[in-house]
C-alpha cells in the first residue's frame, strides 16, 4: 500500500514538519480526525529523526500548526482516508470476486473429481463382477467338466457291473439248474421214503397185539409189536434227520428199504403163527360151543321147570354212553360249507394255474391287497382298524385300492372276485391259528373285521366257516373217524394236525393252533362291527355258540382237547353267553362240573390232567362267584375314539 494520508501529505508539502500536537482544535467536526492522527503511519516515519523541532509520537510532543492549515490537512487527509476506503472497497470486492471464483473453480474441481471418483468406482464395481462372472463361468466349466468325467466313469463302471451281474446271474442259473436237479433227485428219494414208511405203517397196524387177534388164545405178539414199533421209529428218525438235513441220500433209502425187508418179514413170521394159532383156536370153539350146547339145553329143562321171579317195579336206571358223532343236521350243514368252498376254489382253479405272466402278476398282486391288511390288524388304534375294514371292503366291493405302490381291482380277472373271497377267508382262519394262537387278546380286533366283513359280503362268512372246519373240525363240532383204505397222514390231518414230511406236529403246538382258532370263534359270535348295519340279526350270533356248547356236551370227550377247547370258548364269551342266557346258562355250567368232569376224567391220565384241572377250577371259581369276568382284550368303546 501507498502509506497512511498523513504520510501522503507530508511528502507532498501539505503540512509542515514541525507540526506540534498541543495546538487548538480548529473546529467541533475536525476533532475526530485529529484524534485519529497517533494512529497513522506518518509516527513511525518520523521516529528517530534528527530534527530537534519534532517531537516522537509515542511521547505526543507535536509542533502545533496555524488553523487554517490544520483545517487543510484534516481534509486531505479526510480526503485520502475516502480514497483509500473506496480503493479499499474496490480491492475488497476483486478480493471477493476472486475468493468467490476461486470457491466456485474449488466447488467445480471437487464436482469433477467426484464424478471422476464415482465413475472409478463404478468402473471397479463393474470390473470385480466382470472378474466374478469370468471365475464363476471358469468354476462352471470345471464343475460340467468333472460331472462329465464322473458320467464317464459312472458309464463305466456301469458296463463292468453289467458284466459282472451278467456273469453272476449266469453262474446262478448253472447253480439253480444244479440244485434243481439234485433236489429232484431228493425229492424223488423222500417220496420213496414216504412211500416205505407209509407201508411200514400199516404193516405195523397189522402187527398190534389187541387190533383184530386179541381172542386167539395162548398168543403173544408184543416182540412182534415191539420189533414193529423200533423199526417204524427207527424209519421215523431217519426220515426227520435227512429232513433236518435237507434231502436223503442213496445210503438212506437202502436202510429204509432193509427195514421194510425186515417188516415184512415179522410179518410173515407172525401171520404163520396166527394160523397156528387160529387152528388151535378152531378146535378149542368147537368144544366149547359143544359144551354151551349142553348147558343151555340143561339150563332149558331147568326153567320149564321153576316160575321165573317177578322183576322190581323201582330202580335206578344206569346212564348211557354219550354219541361219538354229531347230529346229522349239524353234519348236513358242515357237508354244505364245504361244498360251496370246493365249487368256489374249483371257479378260480384255471386263474390259479395259469402260465400267463401277466395273470400271476395280478393274482400276486390280489393276494396281497388281501393278506398285508389283515396281517396289520391289532389293537394299537380304532382308526387304524376302521382303515383296515375300508381298505377290504372296497377290494370286495370292486373299488380300485392301494397295495405296495400298485393300484388293484377285482375286476381285472373275471374270477378275481372268487379268489379274494376265498383267500381272505383263509387268511382269517390263519391268523387265528398263528396271531391269535400266540397273542390272545389279538382275537377281538380280528373278529370284528371278519364280523364287519360278513355283514356288508355273507359268502366270505360262510367260506371263513368252511376254513375253519376243515382246519379245526372241533368248532363244528364234530370228531372224524378214521376210513377204511385212508392212510395215517390222511387221518391225522382229518384231525386237525400238521403233518409235513410224514411227521406229526407235536402235542403242545396242536393244541396251541386249536385254542387259537376257537377263540377267534367265541370272539366272533359275540362281536358285532360297530359302524356297521345295526337294524338285522348278527350274521352268526351267540345262538351258534349256544348251540356248538350243547353239541359238545353231547358228546364223549377226547383226552385234552375237549377240555382245552372247552376253557377257551368260556373264557372268551362265558360273559357274553351269561348276559344272553341268565339261569339257563348256570345250569349248563353245573351240569358240566357234575356229569360231564367225571367223564373226562374217566379217560385222562396223570400226566394229561393240566388242562382238565384249570377247567375244573374255572367252573368252580364261576359258580361260586356266580360271574364270569369281562375277557381279557376285550375292546371297550373308548378304544374306537383312538
Amino acid at each position: 500500500m501507498a502509506g497512511s494520508p498523513a504520510q501522503v501529505a507530508a511528502r507532498s508539502g501539505c503540512a509542515p514538519r514541525g507540526v506540534a500536537s498541543h495546538a487548538a482544535p480548529p473546529a467541533e467536526e475536525n476533532s475526530a480526525p485529529a484524534r485519529e492522527e497517533p494512529s497513522s503511519p506518518s509516527r513511525s516515519e518520523t521516529k528517530g529523526s534528527s530534527d530537534p523541532g519534532v517531537l516522537e509520537v509515542n511521547q505526543e510532543v507535536l509542533p502545533i500548526p496555524p488553523v487554517s492549515k490544520m483545517a487543510k490537512v484534516e481534509g486531505c487527509i479526510q480526503m485520502y482516508e475516502e480514497i483509500y476506503r473506496m480503493k479499499g472497497r474496490e480491492r475488497l470486492q476483486q478480493r471477493q470476486e476472486q475468493q468467490e471464483q476461486m470457491v466456485r473453480a474449488a466447488y467445480d474441481m471437487a464436482r469433477e473429481q467426484l464424478k471422476r471418483f464415482d465413475e472409478m468406482k463404478e468402473l471397479k464395481r463393474r470390473q470385480e463382477i466382470q472378474e466374478l462372472r469370468e471365475v464363476m463361468e471358469k468354476s462352471l466349466k470345471e464343475t460340467q467338466g468333472q460331472q462329465e468325467k464322473l458320467k464317464e466313469e459312472h458309464r463305466h463302471r456301469a458296463k463292468i457291473l453289467n458284466l459282472k451281474l451278467r456273469e453272476a446271474e449266469q453262474q446262478r442259473q448253472r447253480q439253480e439248474e444244479q440244485e434243481r436237479l439234485r433236489r429232484e433227485e431228493g425229492q424223488e428219494r423222500l417220496r420213496r421214503l414216504y412211500s416205505i414208511q407209509e407201508e411200514l405203517l400199516q404193516l405195523n397196524q397189522q402187527i398190534d397185539p389187541n387190533y383184530k387177534h386179541k381172542d386167539l388164545p395162548k398168543i403173544d405178539l408184543s416182540a412182534y409189536s415191539n420189533r414193529g414199533n423200533q423199526i417204524c421209529g427207527l424209519v421215523s428218525g431217519l426220515i426227520r434227520t435227512t429232513s433236518e438235513r435237507g434231502f436223503p441220500s442213496q445210503m438212506d433209502v437202502a436202510n429204509t428199504e432193509q427195514a421194510l425187508k425186515e417188516m415184512r418179514g415179522l410179518i410173515s413170521s407172525m401171520q404163520q403163527e396166527i394160523a397156528a394159532a387160529v387152528e388151535e383156536k378152531k378146535r378149542r370153539d368147537e368144544q366149547e360151543k359143544k359144551q354151551k350146547q349142553e348147558e343151555l339145553l340143561k339150563k332149558q329143562q331147568a326153567e320149564a321147570q321153576t316160575p321165573a321171579p317177578a322183576q322190581p317195579s323201582g330202580g335206578k336206571q344206569q346212564k348211557g354212553a354219550l354219541s361219538v358223532k354229531a347230529e346229522e343236521g349239524i353234519m348236513k350243514w358242515h357237508r354244505q360249507l364245504q361244498d360251496a368252498a370246493a365249487q368256489c376254489a374249483a371257479a378260480f382253479s384255471a386263474m390259479s394255474h395259469s402260465k400267463d405272466s401277466e395273470v400271476k402278476k395280478i393274482r400276486m398282486e390280489l393276494q396281497k391287497a388281501v393278506t398285508i391288511p389283515v396281517s396289520q390288524i391289532s389293537t394299537i388304534a380304532g382308526s387304524q382298524l376302521r382303515q383296515i375294514f375300508d381298505k377290504l371292503n372296497n377290494l370286495l366291493s370292486g373299488k380300485p385300492v392301494q397295495s405296495v405302490g400298485e393300484t388293484v381291482l377285482v375286476t381285472q380277472l373275471p374270477q378275481g372276485l372268487d379268489f379274494v373271497h376265498y383267500k381272505l377267508a383263509e387268511k382269517f382262519v390263519r391268523q387265528g391259528e398263528e396271531e391269535v394262537a400266540s397273542h390272545r387278546e389279538s382275537a377281538f380286533p380280528i373278529a370284528l373285521v371278519i364280523s364287519g366283513i360278513w355283514e356288508v359280503h355273507p359268502r366270505v362268512g360262510e367260506l371263513f366257516l368252511a376254513h375253519l372246519h376243515k382246519t379245526c373240525p372241533y368248532s363244528v363240532p364234530f370228531y372224524p373217524a378214521y376210513k377204511e383204505g385212508a392212510s395215517m397222514e390222511e387221518y391225522q390231518r382229518m384231525l386237525g394236525y400238521l403233518v409235513q414230511d410224514s411227521k406229526m406236529e407235536e402235542e403242545d403246538h396242536f393244541l396251541k393252533r386249536m385254542s387259537g382258532l376257537i377263540r377267534l370263534y367265541a370272539a366272533l359270535i359275540q362281536l358285532r362291527w360297530p359302524y356297521g348295519n345295526k337294524q338285522g340279526a348278527h350274521p352268526h350270533g351267540l345262538s351258534y355258540g349256544w348251540c356248538w356248547l350243547a353239541q359238545m356236551l353231547n358228546m364223549e370227550p377226547l383226552v385234552v382237547v375237549t377240555a382245552t377247547l372247552l376253557y377257551d370258548f368260556l373264557e372268551v364269551c362265558g360273559h357274553a353267553l351269561m348276559k344272553q342266557y341268565h339261569c339257563q346258562f348256570w345250569k349248563l355250567l353245573l351240569l358240566m362240573q357234575e356229569e360231564y368232569i367225571p367223564r373226562i376224567e374217566a379217560i385222562t391220565n396223570v400226566g394229561q390232567k393240566a388242562s382238565l384241572t384249570r377247567f375244573k377250577q374255572f367252573l368252580e371259581e364261576s359258580l361260586q362267584k356266580k360271574d364270569i369276568p369281562l375277557p381279557k382284550g376285550f375292546l371297550q368303546p373308548s378304544f374306537w375314539r383312538s
